[in-house]
């Protein structure tokens, strides 16, 4: 039994022998008084056990003085010879579930002492006649409490030599585990340079050769062993209970379009609808981990990816507002197979895959949903799962964020906008779902931004509306728009502004005046053709412009010649002026003869590391007039790495392997801003 079920077991048993032994003193008339002072011990036992305030060892040795004091009231008591045998072996039986030897040791003292006591007051006052009989009794009475207290005595050793064994193997099986995981930690890491190279390399080519195939398979493999690697580093985090937060400030909009860009192909090439419905009163900036938010949002999509063979994955964002700043709340539901009861509560114990078949037809490690737990609880949040199975599954994941900018993250401009009309024909959904996922999200974002909104599910509907109703924006699908393109492409000649989803190879008739909003479609799609596609929302555009540097000088810092290579081609493409070291010491020679606005340092090199040759740089720049920004460029991504080097003096942090939206937004962070434009040349 557990620990507080031993509690309750010997305290329950007390309290028996307690009512026992004072019916007894009322019957022979033993001293009044004392059995209510037993009564209020008890009560004090319960309320030790209940309130859990004193230590486990304290509570134990207070229940063994209260009973060695209870036996002690019957055993000065004459006629009690019988009676303290039987109440002692009690005593050892419930005391040896404490594993304490000591305490049957005191018992079994405490009773010889009480037995001698017996005899000499029986002697003394004649009140027994120590017959053949009656002396065969005590002895029998005596054998049979030390044959239990031996009994109980090989029970502990017993017991304790099991608890020992089981201490060893569990010691040996958390030594293997963590044996596991720094494997998985280091071969992690190791594999962070050459992926880096090979995906750094297939960039690079792709700009040469953009429709080459072949280029593009490698790319999307070095991308998914990418993430595959992130999340085995992550994971062993999450198990060593390990995991650093690293809060920044971040735009609700950029994460959500960052999230939707990157699962436009996978959608498209499994026919699945991706719809987000994104809040509009969501704060537009808010503080957290952006990393490990972006991670949920992956890993929660791409469980619902893996799962879903047709349909859709819905996915809800909301944050009800709360003392400390947010609750963000991100909500994926998918028409996929469901879960069962015990696959939801075995989920958050650690490892979980839906199919562990060699021949399965799902991909994945079963990483996500225990990394999507560990995130969550870290942060302070919790997740529920809902399912049903072969009906699909919902995953809510709730989050506290503190609010940098609490205006809302999307808003329209109301010039020229009059109603709204969403036109869906529901016989196209051969899943229901779908139907009621796009219509929750219509309804949600015309209700969070105050927008008059109708529904046409047919032509004549639609014809209507159009008649009785002012309507200024129709949103529709591809199907519709097939079946009507005629009409439709006259309502856009009349001024309508429409707006057809669709995946981005879809061609609208020639000469069309409709637009096409790509899938996934979601609310930012939407608000931005409200604004005739040139934002008056919340949103700063420039977040989804590819930032330019041009004239910057920056000088790359790594042991590794492929890096400097994959680097080099990489940064170019932001016109950056980019020089090259191969080590520490090369760095900082450079660095005196040559003039640089931002320096990227690899931080484990040979003969000096990157902090101590950033700290001589850092050194240096009051003496040469220069101020460069240096920021850490490496595999090293543990968790907290980035307030690791921040804390030593860097500007920034980028790990390997490189991605995109990091080093921009890293970059725009640290060089001033008359050093950042943007395509078009627009300046920050």
């Amino acid at each position: 039994m557990d620990r507080l079920s031993r509690d309750r077991f010997v305290i329950l048993a007390l309290s028996v022998m307690t009512i026992c032994i004072s019916v007894n003193s009322y019957i022979l008339g033993w001293e009044f008084w004392v059995p209510p002072l037993f009564v209020i011990g008890i009560i004090i036992m319960w309320i030790m056990h209940i309130s859990q305030r004193m230590g486990i060892i304290h509570r134990e040795e207070f229940y063994l003085s209260f009973s060695m004091i209870l036996i002690l009231f019957q055993g000065v008591h004459t006629g009690s010879i019988f009676e303290i045998s039987l109440s002692t072996v009690v005593l050892l039986a419930v005391f040896a579930a404490f594993n304490r030897v000591f305490m049957i040791n005191l018992i079994i003292a405490e009773y010889i002492l009480l037995i001698m006591t017996q005899i000499i007051l029986s002697v003394i006052n004649n009140d027994i006649e120590f017959s053949v009989a009656i002396i065969s009794r005590i002895l029998f009475h005596i054998i049979m409490v030390l044959c239990v207290f031996m009994y109980c005595r090989l029970g502990i050793f017993k017991r304790k030599d099991q608890q020992e064994e089981i201490r060893i193997k569990s010691d040996a099986i958390k030594k293997s585990d963590e044996d596991m995981e720094d494997f998985l930690s280091n071969i992690s890491h190791e594999l962070r340079t050459p992926v880096n190279v090979v995906n750094g390399m297939t960039t690079l080519l792709l700009k040469k050769h953009e429709k080459d195939q072949e280029l593009c398979a490698i790319r999307d493999a070095g991308a998914r062993l990418s993430f595959q690697i992130e999340d085995i580093q992550d994971y062993t985090e999450v198990k060593r209970n390990q995991l650093v937060l690293e809060n920044e400030s971040y735009m609700t909009i950029s994460l959500i379009n960052d999230v939707v860009q990157s699962y436009k192909l996978h959608t498209q090439s499994k026919d699945i609808d991706l719809i987000v419905d994104l809040d509009p009163n969501v704060p537009n900036t808010m503080i957290g981990d952006i990393k490990k938010i972006h991670k949920i949002f992956r890993l929660l999509i791409d469980n619902a990816l893996k799962f879903s063979i047709k349909g859709g994955i819905y996915v809800k964002i909301t944050a009800p507002v709360r003392d400390y700043g947010v609750n963000l709340s991100i909500q994926v539901t998918d028409t996929g197979i469901g879960m069962s009861r015990k696959d939801i509560a075995s989920v958050s114990k650690g490892f979980y895959q839906a199919n562990k078949k060699r021949n399965r037809s799902t991909g994945g490690v079963g990483l996500g949903l225990p990394m999507i737990y560990g995130f969550a609880h870290r942060m302070g949040g919790f997740v529920k799962i809902e399912s049903i199975k072969g009906r699909g599954t919902t995953v809510n994941v709730t989050i506290p964020q503190k609010v940098s900018d609490s205006s809302s993250c999307l808003d329209i401009d109301r010039e020229g906008l009059s109603s709204v009309l969403f036109y869906v024909m529901p016989e196209k959904y051969s899943v229901p779902e779908l139907r009621d996922f796009y219509r929750s999200m219509a309804i949600n974002l015309a209700t969070g931004l105050n927008i008059p909104l109708y529904q046409a599910t047919n032509r004549k509907e639609l014809e209507r509306y159009i008649e009785k109703i002012r309507i200024s924006h129709i949103f529709m699908g591809q199907e519709e728009y097939q079946r009507d393109s005629d009409y439709i492409d006259a309502l856009a000649d009349d001024g309508v502004v429409v707006g057809v989803s669709a995946y981005s190879d879809f061609k609208l008739n020639p000469n069309s005046k409709a637009h096409l909003v790509s899938k996934p479609f979601y609310a930012y799609s939407a608000v931005k053709l409200i604004n005739g596609d040139t934002g008056n929302n919340a949103t700063d555009e420039k977040e989804f412009k590819k930032p330019v540097f041009n004239g910057v000088h920056a000088l790359v810092v790594d042991d590794e010649r492929m890096n400097l290579v994959v680097a080099t081609g990489l940064f170019k493409q932001y016109k950056m002026i980019v020089d090259t070291a191969s080590s520490g010491m090369e760095a900082i020679e450079k660095y005196q003869n040559n003039r640089y606005d931002i320096v990227f340092m690899d931080h484990m090199m040979p003969g000096m590391d990157g902090v101590e040759a950033m700290k001589r740089i850092k050194g240096l720049k009051l003496s040469n007039g220069q101020n460069p920004r240096v920021v850490a460029l490496t595999a090293n991504a543990i968790s907290g790495a980035r307030e690791m080097f921040l804390k030593e003096g860097f500007d920034g942090f980028i790990s390997k392997p490189i991605d995109i939206s990091d080093f921009e937004r890293v970059v725009k962070r640290v060089l001033p801003r008359d050093m950042v434009s943007y395509e078009g040349g627009e300046r920050s």
